[in-house]
């Protein structure tokens, strides 16, 4: 709010008037007795004789109630004015980005300030977009994977449009292998094998050709990216042919699955 002015008429010319904020006097007649350099009188002359406070670039701090106090001959008339300011919604806290592991108990906190107090509303950003119950805290209860991702915080009171912040959850999780499939070629020719997981964090990933691990080398490839892991195996000899083993392996857990090769 850029300007409020507060209304109050004398009697006549002879009346005297001041202005009160709760117990402290602002004007007595002209005289100022307040250092707020942003609260002036406003003062007219004529039918009706004006004394009107002036509160330039109002803020919270000036709510409250204000006295014109009108000192005539008859009995002093004192007129009571309430300033309500009111102010837009502000998010002033909410919580970090956090990591957690599937299956705990999570609680977020948004905090907000404004004036009608803001209600605080939360959303989980996915195609979704699925609502929480209102209220500075969202408890999920045995978070899983599918809960991971950003959470919006939106406080809103009728002054204004809503504040907005977001915040990040990340949900750890062991490996679960997905897919695993081969490409089974003739003798002399390259054959793939893939093998996709679900993790986080992502996995490292291992080969097994019955018990014994793969390593690169001698027509052997490996390459392995993010969730997923292929193996090349160059000019397919008789020996090669046979069960392969994937191991998919985070902090949290290891996962296998087994294809063949035929």
């Amino acid at each position: 709010m850029k300007l409020h002015k507060a209304w109050c008429y004398l009697l006549d010319g002879i009346s005297k008037g001041a202005w009160l904020n709760r117990s402290s006097i602002i004007f007595a007649g002209n005289d100022k007795w307040s250092v707020d350099p942003r609260v002036s009188i406003v003062s007219s002359v004529g039918d009706k004789h004006e004394y009107s406070l002036q509160i330039q670039k109002v803020d919270v701090s000036d709510d409250g109630q204000y006295t014109c106090s009108i000192q005539s001959e008859r009995n002093p008339r004192p007129k009571l004015l309430n300033l309500i300011v009111k102010v837009p919604p502000k998010i002033y806290d909410i919580s970090s980005d956090i990591t957690v592991n599937e299956g705990i108990n999570v609680s977020l906190i948004c905090t907000a300030s404004g004036k009608p107090e803001p209600s605080i509303s939360w959303r989980h950003i996915t195609p979704s977009a699925r609502k929480y119950d209102n209220g500075e805290y969202l408890n999920i209860t045995g978070i899983t994977r599918d809960q991971a991702g950003d959470y919006e915080c939106s406080a809103l009171n009728d002054i204004a449009s809503p504040d907005t912040k977001t915040m990040k959850v990340i949900v750890n999780f062991a490996p679960t292998i997905h897919e695993m499939k081969s490409h089974g070629v003739g003798l002399g020719r390259t054959a793939l094998l893939r093998c996709e997981a679900a993790a986080v964090p992502p996995p490292t990933f291992e080969w097994y050709k019955g018990e014994k691990r793969i390593n690169k080398g001698q027509g052997i490839d490996i390459k392995s990216l993010s969730s997923r892991s292929v193996l090349t195996v160059n000019n397919m000899t008789e020996d090669r042919y046979g069960n392969y083993t994937c191991v998919a392996t985070n902090k949290l857990g290891t996962a296998n699955a087994s294809v063949p090769l035929i």
